[in-house]
């Protein structure tokens, strides 16, 4: 199933069914992300506004940006402020929605449908202006080792799993290094903060230099 086909179904019960994942990424964001405000923030993945109302806090004007119609329908109704513009697109198309530079660009739980990170990286790079931040959370690759990927269980019981890419830690680092971004914080995010489990989820603050 295709990527924007499969969130187009789990829209509708993406926010009420548990989800791990979801929950301890939204913990990761707040944490990570420098207290704001500011100016321009564009959030790539924005679904049903998960993250979305808290960086409406901290932005002057943001852009959310998802591939999926129906989570973000969820989001604009959830969140109809005039300084949010919702814009649907494909970020591993050229991206159009970020006209003016960023401050602050966040990427939440979707680089993993995306098979190669330098296209989302170079992008990123021309989108925030100097001195901006980039937030990336995703699923830890430890994870993925195991076969843990993105999936939802259909209304009728059946699972339905996403097409997903094991990314490792040196990917991003690497991805950001080659176009100009600085890796300042990276960080390990366990269940029930048990760091003598597994990781769950990983995150990077990377910064444009020049």
């Amino acid at each position: 199933m295709k990527i924007e086909d499969a969130y187009n179904e789990w829209a509708g019960s993406y926010d009420t069914g548990t989800n791990r994942t979801r929950d301890l990424e939204a913990q990761a964001i707040r944490a990570t992300i420098p207290p704001g405000p500011y100016a321009e923030v564009i959030e790539l993945g924005c679904g049903t506004g998960k993250n979305t109302e808290w960086l409406a806090t901290q932005a002057g004007h943001l852009t959310a940006v998802d591939l999926s119609k129906e989570m973000m329908d969820r989001a604009r109704q959830k969140l109809p402020h005039p300084h949010i513009n919702f814009q649907p697109a494909d970020i591993t198309q050229p991206w159009f929605f970020a006209s003016r530079p960023a401050d602050l660009l966040v990427c939440s739980l979707i680089l993993e449908h995306i098979e190669h990170l330098d296209a989302v990286f170079a992008q990123a790079q021309q989108a925030l202006r100097v001195g901006g931040l980039f937030y990336v959370g995703e699923l830890h690759p430890f994870k993925q080792y195991q076969g843990t990927k993105a999936h939802f269980e259909r209304a009728g019981g059946s699972l339905c799993e996403l097409e997903c890419h094991v990314h490792h830690i040196s990917d991003y680092t690497e991805a950001a290094r080659q176009h100009g971004l600085r890796c300042a914080r990276l960080q390990e995010w366990f269940d029930t903060h048990d760091r003598t489990g597994m990781p769950r989820i990983i995150s990077f603050l990377f910064q444009r230099e020049d």
